[in-house]
């Protein structure tokens, strides 16, 4: 049987996924695709979620997107979201909720439109249980030839 603590931490990592799941098929949404697929693996500690849509974007958007999902510390902000997250950053606070963190996250142009794949997970996360291409191996920003 399951303890409270073990209940509590599963019932927080299933509410952040959900929201998660909301938040960004509702930003992929705003494009206007006729096609969207939302893939989710999921393990013990950890998943990736993986979008594509048949939306082209510019490189602006596809820089925004990538900035978006590799936020920097802002300093000036800290105590003002540690007041109100309980942490330094709102996002790292949602997180460390579950004690997950993003672990790899990349936006690349598709043949039709955009991938956006997100890995998440905490202190036992195993990469080798996903499919995490190498920063040598993962497609040109621009999706074009290397």
């Amino acid at each position: 049987m399951k303890s409270r603590k073990q209940r509590l931490k599963e019932y927080k990592a299933k509410e952040y996924i959900v929201h998660l799941l909301s938040e960004l098929s509702n930003y992929i949404l705003e494009s206007h695709p006729s096609r969207m697929v939302i893939s989710l693996h999921q393990e013990e500690d950890g998943l990736h979620l993986c979008l594509v849509d048949n939306c082209p974007r510019t490189e602006d958007e596809l820089f925004a997107m990538r900035s978006a999902l590799h936020p920097q510390a802002r300093p000036e902000l800290a105590e003002y979201y540690g007041a109100m997250e309980g942490s330094d950053l709102a996002g790292k606070a949602r997180l460390n909720l579950i004690g997950w963190q993003v672990k790899d996250a990349q936006v690349a142009r598709t043949a039709n439109g955009t991938q956006i794949d997100l890995w998440m997970g905490g202190e036992k996360f195993c990469a080798t249980q996903f499919t995490i291409p190498k920063k040598n191996d993962a497609p040109p920003p621009s999706g074009g030839p290397a």
